[in-house]
C-alpha cells in the first residue's frame, strides 16, 4: 500500500448503523490515506505549552498563590494583577486574542439547539460520549492511573455533566462568561494531569503517547460535539443543517479555549466526520482498561435503584439494560460485547420505540410556530432542576481544585 491509497474502515465505521449515519450526514467515502494518518499522529506527541508553563509557575510558587493568581486573572482579567508572572501573561493574552472565525451569535444558537434536548440529551453524554471514549485505550490510561473515575464515578460523572451545562448555556462562552472560565479551568486541569503523568516512572510513552496530548483532547471534543449530535439523532432528536453546524461551531471555540491546535479543530460537521474516522482508526482500540472503566460505569448505572428496598435490584438491572442499549446504538455490537455491555432485546426494542415517538414529536415541533422556543425553555428548566438535584446529593467541585491538588510524583 502506498502513502496515498485509502485505508480500510476501522471497526467503529464497519457497522451498518454508522455507515447509514455517514450517508445521512451527506458524507461519502471518509477513508484517509497513510500520509494523512501520519500527520494526525504527530499531534499525539504535542502538549499545550502555554498551560504547561502556567502549571510550572504554580508549582514554583508557595502553595495556593499561583492558583489564586490564575483565578484572579480568570475572573477579572490579567490587567487586574499588578506585575503578573510572565507565563500567566502569555496564557491570558493568547486567550484574549479571539480567533477571526468566532461568531458568538452562532455559538449561542448552537447552545439553544443543545438545550432543547433537555434530559434526553444527557443520555448520549454518558452512554455514547463517555462509553465510546472508553474505546480509546491510550486516552484512558490517565483515568486508570489516577483511579479517580473508577472509584468516584458518580461524582465525576456529575461534574462532567455540570461542566457540559456550563459551556452549552447561551452567553456563557462570551468573554468572562462562566462557560469560558469553565473551559479554561479544565484546560489547566489537563495540564496538571499531564504534569503528574510525566513525573511517573511507569508512563509508557511508546505505547501510550504523550499524556493528555492534542489528539486525545480533540477526541474528547468530538465526543461532546459530533457524537452528541449523532447520539441524540439516533434517539429521535431532529436538527436542521444550520443547527448542527452551529453546535459544531460552539465546540470548535471550546476546543480552541482548551488549547487544541488550530489544524485539528473541525471547521464543519463534514470535517468532524473525517477526523472521527481517523481517531477511530488510531485511538479507538479498546483493551482491558477500557473494560474496567466500562464496568465501573455500568455499576454506577446499577446504583440508581439503591434505597428502593425490594425494587432496588429490578430498577438497577433495568437501568443497566437501558444505558447499555443506548451505548450499543453507537459503538456497535462487537465493541459493546468487548466492553462487556449486556444485551437485552426487549430493552433494545424499547429504546427504538422511544426514538420513534421522539422523532414524531420532533417533526411536529419543527412545523408548529413557537414550539422550538417553548422546547428550549423546557430544556433549560429540566437542566437547571437536574443540577439542583445533583448538587444536593453530591459535593460538586466546580473549581476542579481536587484534580489540581492530586499527588504529582511516584509510580503506580
Amino acid at each position: 500500500m502506498t502513502d496515498h491509497e485509502r485505508l480500510p474502515d476501522p471497526e467503529l465505521f464497519a457497522s451498518g448503523r454508522m455507515q447509514r449515519a455517514v450517508r445521512l450526514a451527506g458524507n461519502r467515502d471518509l477513508r484517509a490515506d497513510a500520509a494523512q494518518l501520519a500527520r494526525l499522529r504527530r499531534f499525539a506527541q504535542a502538549d499545550d505549552p502555554l498551560a504547561d508553563d502556567v502549571v510550572a509557575m504554580i508549582h514554583a510558587m508557595p502553595h495556593g498563590e499561583g492558583r489564586a493568581l490564575f483565578e484572579q486573572a480568570l475572573t477579572s482579567g490579567i490587567d487586574a494583577i499588578d506585575d503578573p508572572p510572565a507565563p500567566l501573561v502569555a496564557f491570558f493574552r493568547d486567550v484574549e486574542a479571539t480567533p477571526y472565525w468566532v461568531d458568538f451569535d452562532r455559538i449561542d444558537q448552537g447552545a439553544r439547539s443543545i438545550i432543547r434536548t433537555g434530559l434526553l440529551g444527557m443520555f448520549p453524554l454518558g452512554d455514547m460520549s463517555l462509553m465510546g471514549g472508553y474505546l480509546a485505550s491510550r486516552a484512558v490510561k490517565t483515568l486508570v492511573s489516577t483511579g479517580d473515575l473508577e472509584h468516584t464515578a458518580a461524582r465525576r460523572l456529575a461534574e462532567t455533566a455540570s461542566w457540559w451545562i456550563d459551556v452549552t448555556t447561551p452567553g456563557a462562552l462570551h468573554p468572562q462568561g462562566e462557560g469560558a472560565r469553565a473551559a479554561l479551568r479544565i484546560r489547566l486541569v489537563h495540564a496538571f494531569v499531564r504534569d503528574a503523568m510525566n513525573r511517573r516512572d511507569d508512563w509508557d510513552y511508546d505505547a501510550w503517547d504523550r499524556p493528555v496530548n492534542q489528539v486525545q483532547t480533540v477526541g474528547t471534543l468530538l465526543l461532546f460535539s459530533l457524537v452528541f449530535l449523532l447520539g441524540t439523532q439516533l434517539l429521535g432528536i431532529r436538527y436542521t443543517q444550520q443547527e448542527r453546524e452551529d453546535v459544531m461551531h460552539l465546540w470548535r471555540y471550546v476546543g480552541w479555549l482548551m488549547g487544541v491546535d488550530d489544524e485539528l479543530l473541525p471547521g464543519s460537521e463534514a470535517d468532524a466526520w473525517r477526523l472521527l474516522w481517523l481517531l477511530a482508526t488510531t485511538e479507538f482500540i479498546p483493551d482491558d482498561d477500557s473494560k474496567r472503566l466500562a464496568k465501573a460505569l455500568l455499576a454506577q448505572n446499577a446504583n440508581i435503584g439503591a434505597g428502593l428496598g425490594p425494587l432496588s435490584g429490578v430498577v438497577g438491572s433495568a437501568s443497566v439494560s437501558l444505558h447499555a442499549a443506548i451505548s450499543r446504538m453507537l459503538i456497535g455490537s462487537n465493541n459493546a460485547d468487548y466492553l462487556g455491555l449486556p444485551r437485552n432485546r426487549l430493552t433494545d426494542a424499547a429504546v427504538r420505540g422511544i426514538a420513534g415517538v421522539t422523532f414524531a414529536a420532533e417533526t411536529v415541533r419543527m412545523r408548529v410556530p413557537g414550539a422550538t422556543t417553548l422546547q428550549q425553555k423546557v430544556g433549560e428548566l429540566t437542566r437547571s432542576h437536574y443540577l439542583a438535584q445533583v448538587s444536593k446529593m453530591l459535593p460538586l467541585d466546580r473549581s476542579y481544585s481536587r484534580s489540581m491538588d492530586a499527588p504529582v510524583d511516584g509510580a503506580a
